[in-house]
């Protein structure tokens, strides 16, 4: 009894000094990387190297187009006419490097609601050129005004440049429609102001001071806009719903329903555009100086998180899926509108493809991370 009494009390201590040695503090493993981990300096980076110098640069463009919109009021000709769309083209190419920031003040302001929600509403345009005292932010009017609306009123009134010049020349309503456009472009000029204003003042401190994880954390918040804007506004917006692939089955093609509907070469260039700014984003490019910086990427890296079937990188799989879309997006024509109708089969191919990337963003990567999804669509995943 003795010598059995001993051999369980030497178990007992040795199973103690295992535990000890192999647990450490609390019985839990120590991070593989603290230091990459910390996340205040990729909020920080985010902000000053991202976020900020994007809608800087956006406002550039923006800018731009409303002087060329300003001195087409002031002269509507062949000349003036021809300026405002490249404008508009370049400030419209360049949103798409900002519209996938819709947290803090850009949701605060439900920015992307007033700048680019398509097709334009054609009937409610006009409606709105009748009635100059309409509620440009009632719901109603999101797809009245902004880049569409734009597109429409500078590309789709006519099948020429001189049919378009009648409406803001000899038209009855020619002036109506001036005015209208004039104040589109100063409620996109004041919505951007007050964005890039609170960016710059105290959103910015609030911003980066909040490490957590949490329901409402920057970093969860920038997650959720980040995978949602990857899902629902490019994989859905820009191929799923013209192609037909998400229309329940029945495959209904809706080519109608093209980004820059009415400058229709544009259409593939806005969607590279959109696509590349996610990878860079995903990646921590600083648009600054181009370098890669603290990112959803670096963070992955620092949890060693692994693709559970292949045992690589998680963040690799992803990269490498990023890559696999942009191929097959290399293959379409710069027209969607005509691409959904003489072989939309490669505009699909996109969104099986893009839909193999949301699954790694929105399933494997905020699961590593620890991140809810607090947004719904309904096609599933």
């Amino acid at each position: 009894m003795l010598s059995l009494k001993f051999k369980k009390i030497g178990l007992f201590y040795c199973m103690t000094i295992m535990l000890w040695a192999c647990g450490g503090s609390n019985g839990t493993s120590p991070d593989p990387n603290p230091d990459a981990l910390d996340r205040k300096p990729i909020l920080t980076h985010w902000v000053d190297n991202i976020i900020i110098p994007s809608y800087v640069n956006f406002k550039i463009k923006l800018d731009a187009m409303i002087a060329r919109s300003d001195a087409f009021a002031t002269a509507p000709d062949a000349t003036t006419l021809v300026a405002l769309r490249t404008a508009w083209a370049e400030a419209y190419t360049e949103w798409q490097k900002v519209e996938l920031f819709e947290v803090g003040p850009g949701d605060k302001y439900t920015i992307r609601n007033f700048f680019n929600i398509y097709p334009a509403d054609v009937t409610g345009i006009a409606q709105n050129i009748a009635d100059p005292s309409v509620n440009m932010a009632l719901p109603a009017s999101f797809a009245r005004q902004g880049f569409p609306a734009l597109d429409y009123l500078i590309n789709g009134l006519g099948s020429t440049d001189a049919e378009i010049l009648t409406y803001y020349t000899i038209d009855k309503d020619a002036s109506k429609r001036i005015a209208y456009l004039k104040r589109i472009t100063d409620r996109m000029h004041t919505l951007l102001e007050s964005v890039i204003e609170e960016w710059n003042g105290t959103y910015r401190e609030t911003f980066i001071s909040k490490t957590g994880l949490d329901i409402g954390s920057p970093m969860a918040l920038m997650v959720n806009t980040y995978v949602l804007y990857y899902e629902r506004y490019i994989r859905s917006g820009k191929f799923g719903i013209p192609s037909g692939a998400m229309a329940s089955g029945t495959g209904t093609k809706y080519p109608e329903k093209v980004e820059a509907f009415y400058m229709k070469d544009l259409s593939l260039s806005l969607a590279k555009t959109a696509h590349q700014a996610t990878i860079d984003f995903f990646n921590g490019k600083n648009v600054k100086t181009g370098e890669s910086g603290p990112s959803f990427k670096s963070y992955l890296d620092a949890l060693e998180a692994k693709d559970s079937n292949t045992g690589t990188l998680l963040s690799e799989v992803i990269n490498s899926q990023f890559i696999t879309t942009t191929a097959k997006m290399d293959l379409l024509s710069p027209n969607f509108y005509e691409q959904v109708q003489s072989n939309n089969q490669a505009m699909v191919d996109v969104y099986t493809q893009m839909q193999k990337a949301v699954r790694m963003l929105k399933v494997d990567m905020t699961s590593v991370m620890s991140i809810t999804i607090t947004y719904t669509d309904n096609d599933g995943d």
